[in-house]
């Protein structure tokens, strides 16, 4: 549903020259990278190891977590569990296990807590605006069918007993929390069973564990709002995640008319905002789902709402051909940004 892309700065071989970033890498170390398609987009992951095969078994470890993750949430998968919740009748509670619970419970959290700017159960609407489909102008009543049939509200949850029931054919989609998720429970694995350092880029939202050999932190570049193959902004991030929202890459055009691919559960019709933002959260799916929120209010109403919370946050706008930079206090400290111009860099 989102993403703008993020650029990771992997290795000294690696560094782009725009960029001019480096680290040095410990020799007794390797780094052992992967890339794979994962919930329809490239995932990229990274590692370093004393040796080759056994940071190859690590990454292992860490794909089949983040696949049986789109295997439970995916809803293009008509076996996923997301999807059976989707189609579950009426009325009829469905059960979920304690991972789920736990999930749906931050979910409803989040969808109260941003004024339900973040609101995945949204399916009616993008399927209305064709959001999946190369986008199309829906009829008035047609979109009203369709707000009729979205929102949190209209299901049901008891988290005493793990079940969710649907009272109108509202349906789920992960495009604002799924891989927040998955990297979350890669990383929650590291937690339990330790890991050596990584880096994993899941189609836009970057994570990070440890820090790589010799280095105090991992570099990522943030691509120009407009532009995903410029690198924009280089970060150095010691943990947590950071994920960015931005409709350069998947809104649709249709009859010359803009529909952007991020909708506004409030009305039901595409977020206005056509810059990008970028949120930092020490869990991944809390900066997943706030990356959207953020993106529907936009820099006027998220700024201070995310300054009011202390949530480090950036939106990057357009503003007469120029990238202009709006960061919050938060996200000046933990990147140190005080030090460079924040407005109009390009």
């Amino acid at each position: 549903m989102k993403k703008a892309i993020i650029f990771l700065v992997l290795g000294l071989f690696l560094v782009s020259p725009i960029i001019g970033s480096t680290f040095l890498v410990d020799p007794d170390w390797v780094e052992v990278t992967r890339q794979v398609y994962l919930m329809g987009t490239l995932c990229t992951l990274t590692t370093y190891s004393p040796h080759r095969q056994s940071g190859l078994q690590q990454l292992e470890v860490f794909l089949d977590i983040l696949e049986k993750t789109e295997q439970e949430l995916s809803t293009w998968r008509p076996d996923s569990t997301l999807s059976r919740l989707n189609r579950q009748p009426l009325q009829v509670p469905f059960v979920v296990d304690k991972s789920l619970c736990r999930l749906f419970t931050e979910l409803v959290f989040w969808q109260q807590a941003t004024g339900s700017t973040f609101d995945p159960a949204i399916g009616p609407l993008l399927e209305a605006w064709g959001v999946h489909k190369g986008g199309q102008w829906p009829r008035p009543e047609v979109l009203e069918a369709a707000r009729e049939r979205s929102g949190m509200g209209y299901l049901r949850f008891d988290p005493s007993l793990c079940q969710i029931t649907r009272e109108r054919e509202v349906t789920l989609d992960t495009g604002a929390f799924g891989k927040g998720e998955a990297l979350d429970r890669v990383f929650r694995y590291t937690l339990a069973h330790g890991s050596t350092p990584w880096l994993i880029d899941l189609g836009g939202q970057v994570m990070v564990y440890g820090q790589p050999p010799r280095a105090t932190s991992w570099k990522v570049d943030l691509a120009h709002p407009q532009q995903r193959d410029q690198p924009l902004l280089t970060l150095n991030m010691t943990s947590g995640s950071l994920s960015t929202s931005a409709g350069s890459e998947r809104d649709s055009y249709v009859n010359g008319r803009r529909i952007g691919h991020i909708l506004d559960p409030r009305t039901g019709r595409p977020a206005d905002f056509t810059g990008s933002v970028t949120v930092w959260h020490e869990q991944a799916l809390v900066a997943d789902i706030l990356s959207t929120a953020l993106y529907v209010m936009g820099p006027k109403e998220g700024l201070p709402w995310a300054e009011a919370r202390n949530l480090a946050v950036c939106f990057f706008t357009i503003q007469n051909g120029k990238v202009e930079i709006q960061a919050s206090q938060a996200f000046k400290q933990r990147f140190q940004l005080n030090k460079i111009n924040l407005h109009f860099i390009k």
